[in-house]
């Protein structure tokens, strides 16, 4: 049992490295040995979980894509079909891009057009995004003349932008500046019967936490321990 939780430790060590030198340098530049060094880990145990880079990045981007899916169900759950629903998923993400690095690593490994992968964030994204306020046309929470298919081509296209300026300045990615998108676009998308109702800000407390810190190399001692134990 110790040596599983060991190795445990160390995949997700190794996942956590990958997706800061995917997101830093792109699937092409990133190596292993780098991957491994910010693990704290020994090239022996990254390939004793991860063949290659691949599998790897394979890795980040089906953990990515799991908080993703997490974030959207969520929403749905609490809102149901509706433009409150989209508000909150779209704070959470942009919150998950800014302090979770397997988040911000799987949707640049998406970007990247070295990398082809099983998985397209970008458009699970967009596709919910469009289910969603398909619904709420139904229902009638759009406001008149605004179509499902243009409001969701503005909150992608929106948020898309937030994710690619998020990587080089993390104030894009912060809930004011997603709040003030939503103060902005909300009187023009939603139903004035529905507008009352709408809260930019979102309703979640969304958790603040520090950025992501980078995995630091263990002492002597403890790489000579995990090097025999991960295996």
């Amino acid at each position: 049992m110790v040596k599983q939780e060991r190795a445990a430790r160390t995949r997700h060590a190794l996942i956590q490295a990958a997706a800061a030198v995917f997101a830093e340098e792109g699937f092409v530049t990133a190596s292993l040995s780098t991957i491994s060094r910010r693990a704290g880990v020994s090239n022996g145990a990254l390939h004793f979980h991860f063949a290659n880079k691949s599998m790897l990045a394979e890795e980040v981007e089906a953990e990515a894509a799991k908080t993703l899916r997490g974030i959207t169900e969520a929403a749905l759950a609490r809102h149901g079909d509706s433009l409150q629903t989209v508000v909150d998923a779209t704070h959470e993400l942009m919150g998950a891009l800014a302090h979770d690095i397997v988040v911000r690593g799987g949707f640049e490994l998406a970007n990247d057009s070295a990398y082809r992968g099983a998985r397209s964030l970008r458009a699970h994204w967009q596709g919910w995004i469009e289910a969603t306020l398909r619904v709420a046309e139904r229902n009638g929470a759009l406001a008149e003349g605004v179509s499902w298919a243009d409001a969701a081509r503005v909150i992608v296209a929106a948020t898309a932008g937030f994710e690619v300026l998020g990587g080089a300045d993390a104030s894009w990615l912060s809930r004011q500046n997603v709040t003030r998108f939503w103060d902005v676009i909300l009187p023009r998308l939603a139903g004035h019967q529905h507008l009352d109702g709408l809260t930019s800000a979102g309703t979640w407390p969304q958790a603040v936490s520090p950025a992501p810190d980078r995995p630091s190399a263990p002492t002597s001692r403890e790489q000579e321990k995990t090097d025999q134990s991960v295996f």
